[in-house]
């Protein structure tokens, strides 16, 4: 008897190979994603993959507090200027990134010792910046011997609190600051990464960061620092108990509560310019660290602004241009025009000093640098000689004159010398990470709205004489005049 031969109809091979399905699908669900990003470059590429581990429900505020009450409208959807990932978008897209930089931060921190350090002049004075003459401080602009020592504050004490230490990577949320004692100097210096920041009289909000990376808590130190007044609406709004033994806790930040001391500064805002400006002498082995202004609210995570905005593009520090001056006196007179310094006569000398020392308007020759106005309500730094020496610079400048940065800026960055390499980034790329709210509304219980309204007008009609004689190009005599050129071109430029 013949063998009967069974005969089945099996599926083509490439039904039966999982692999290859997996593989095609794989293939095709990447490409898909490449294209989307490719043809999406007019967004600032700061967006999180569906696979990326971000951390959410980090804090849960009180209704009364408000924190996200009064954020500020932008007027840049999307971006003409994006920031892209330098390790590809497909690892970028499958969560690779967030890890590669993390492990690439570690590294960097954990080799502390190959860099140079500026050395600083220590000592007593009556202020705790020194004080120095027009001419001491320029003299120290041009560092061009390492071992010569540069005036860089702490002429009177700063005591600190504790500080504990998680890790290499730190994240300082400073909220006000004050006096840093030497006991604890020690755990200030195993910071790796820095973010600081200061409120001072409840001026703003505390806010939790958003977009943090689910390893970053364990890799980085959040801290407040507030003042009295800032502690009392806390325990007001119940966002921390009034029972808690001074271990106070909000989210991922730790609330340090500073008294006020007689070493710093009468007026509130050079205080918070400390840790803005000296930040690498706060933390003396930090290798990055990252000002944010209390009034605004981080996106992203610390970890992939320092590498993306710093690390990639090889700076020493990276800020976002101003929105829409470019030279330094148009900041100056937006300055006096909108009563953000009181002292007119004040603004006018340090003009006019900058302009006898060879402050010139923005042109095509300062570039790289695009602008001579920035916005430093963000700045991240590679700390080194080139940012320290800047930094130190500016501190001094600023406690010369004033507190208001935006005016030493581009006086300062072009005549230090060695130069520091500046990413002075779009302001739509700000905007995209992060967001900006109005400062605390102040509580006036002794007068109406009407009766405000008219208080703030007879105000600035007193006011307003003073300011003409600066502000206005007829009123303004350029006869004998350090600006004169300077304006002139200014002017001419504008026309």
């Amino acid at each position: 008897m013949g063998k009967f031969i069974r005969i089945t109809a099996s599926p083509p091979l490439y039904v039966r190979s999982k692999l290859l399905c997996f593989s095609l699908l794989y293939f095709f669900t990447t490409l898909s994603l490449f294209l989307y990003v490719s043809l999406s470059r007019n967004q600032c590429v700061f967006r999180y993959s569906p696979f990326d581990p971000i951390q959410t429900n980090i804090f849960s505020y009180p209704s009364s507090y408000g924190e996200h009450k009064y954020a500020l409208p932008t007027h840049r959807s999307s971006c003409s200027s994006p920031v892209f990932f330098s390790d590809g978008y497909l690892m970028f897209l499958f969560g690779h990134y967030y890890w590669t930089v993390l492990n690439e931060i570690q590294s960097i921190c954990s080799d502390s010792s190959s860099s140079e350090k500026l050395r600083y002049i220590n000592g007593n004075s009556e202020t705790f910046g020194g004080n120095f003459s027009t001419q001491k401080r320029f003299s120290y602009f041009n560092h061009s011997d390492n071992d010569v020592e540069v005036p860089c504050g702490f002429f009177r004490d700063f005591p600190k609190n504790r500080i504990i230490n998680y890790g290499c990577l730190y994240y300082y949320y400073y909220i006000y600051i004050t006096i840093l004692s030497m006991h604890f100097r020690s755990e200030m210096e195993k910071c790796g990464l820095v973010v600081a920041s200061a409120i001072f009289n409840d001026h703003d909000k505390i806010r939790q960061p958003v977009g943090l990376g689910v390893k970053t808590l364990e890799t980085v130190c959040f801290y407040m620092f507030i003042d009295d007044k800032t502690l009392n609406s806390l325990f007001h709004h119940n966002v921390i108990p009034k029972n808690n033994p001074r271990d106070y806790r909000v989210g991922v930040w730790r609330i340090i509560k500073i008294s006020k001391s007689e070493n710093l500064y009468l007026n509130p805002a050079m205080n918070g310019v400390i840790p803005k400006y000296l930040i690498h002498r706060l933390f003396p082995n930090s290798q990055f660290s990252i000002w944010i202004d209390a009034k605004i609210q981080l996106m992203i995570d610390p970890l992939l602004l320092i590498h993306s905005l710093v690390v990639v593009p090889d700076v020493d520090m990276a800020i976002s241009k101003h929105p829409f001056f470019v030279n330094t006196m148009e900041e100056a007179m937006a300055t006096a025009r909108w009563n953000k310094w009181g002292d007119i006569d004040g603004l006018r000398m340090q003009m006019e000093t900058y302009c006898e020392h060879g402050l010139k308007p923005w042109n095509s020759h300062k570039m790289p640098y695009p602008t001579d106005v920035p916005d430093s309500a963000l700045i991240l730094r590679k700390h080194g000689i080139r940012s320290d020496l800047f930094s130190c610079c500016m501190f001094n400048e600023l406690e010369a004159f004033n507190p208001r940065d935006q005016l030493a800026f581009a006086f300062v960055r072009d005549h230090v010398n060695p130069m520091v390499k500046m990413n002075m980034f779009e302001v739509e790329v700000f905007e995209q990470i992060v967001v900006e709210y109005r400062h605390n509304l102040k509580k006036i219980e002794t007068s109406s709205y009407e009766e405000q309204e008219e208080e703030q007008k007879q105000k600035s009609l007193r006011i307003i004489q003073k300011k003409r004689r600066w502000l206005d190009y007829g009123s303004w005599s350029l006869n004998g005049s350090s600006c004169k050129s300077y304006l002139m071109e200014m002017w001419d430029d504008h026309h």
